[in-house]
């Protein structure tokens, strides 16, 4: 399971030309489930990003979480993480997980997130959709992190 944080002034997801979720200073997460990513994977990399310091406290240092600053965490689903693109000039996506389970793993992340950072917080995108997701990163500042076979 990966995930792509990026930490954001604002961000939202419009589905069809409208919007559908919005948050303002927290979190963006770009969530990749892969083959073989179950619960263990799920509470693994919620834990990591919801505890990951990269707010910055009074004295300008990355000391501080979404959790610290009581921020908000978007999260969409986005399959192209687990793509190989060890090689070729065209992506590989069969290291991503089958769409149904891929699916339930999503809404397990996000029950989760809801469950440790107060559902109020936590916004989603839309499993399956096409999406456009608009952002302002803050910083900016992005991190890739893995749980399970990926790390």
């Amino acid at each position: 399971m990966k995930g792509l944080v990026q930490r954001v002034s604002g961000a939202s997801v419009d589905v069809g030309g409208c919007e559908i979720s919005r948050i303002e200073a927290g979190i963006l997460l770009f969530l990749g489930i892969e083959n073989g990513d179950g619960q263990s994977e799920v509470r693994e990399l919620c834990r990591r990003v919801l505890s990951y310091r990269i707010f910055p406290d009074n004295a300008g240092r990355m000391n501080l979480s979404v959790l610290d600053t009581g921020g908000a965490l978007l999260v969409v689903p986005q399959f192209t993480l687990a793509a190989d693109t060890s090689s070729g000039a065209r992506p590989g996506f069969s290291r991503a997980a089958a769409p149904k389970a891929a699916k339930n793993l999503y809404l397990d992340f996000l029950e989760l997130a809801r469950a440790n950072a107060g559902a109020e917080r936590v916004r989603e995108g839309r499993f399956g959709a096409d999406m456009k997701v608009n952002l302002i990163n803050d910083g900016p500042v992005t991190f890739m992190l893995s749980a399970g076979q990926g790390q």
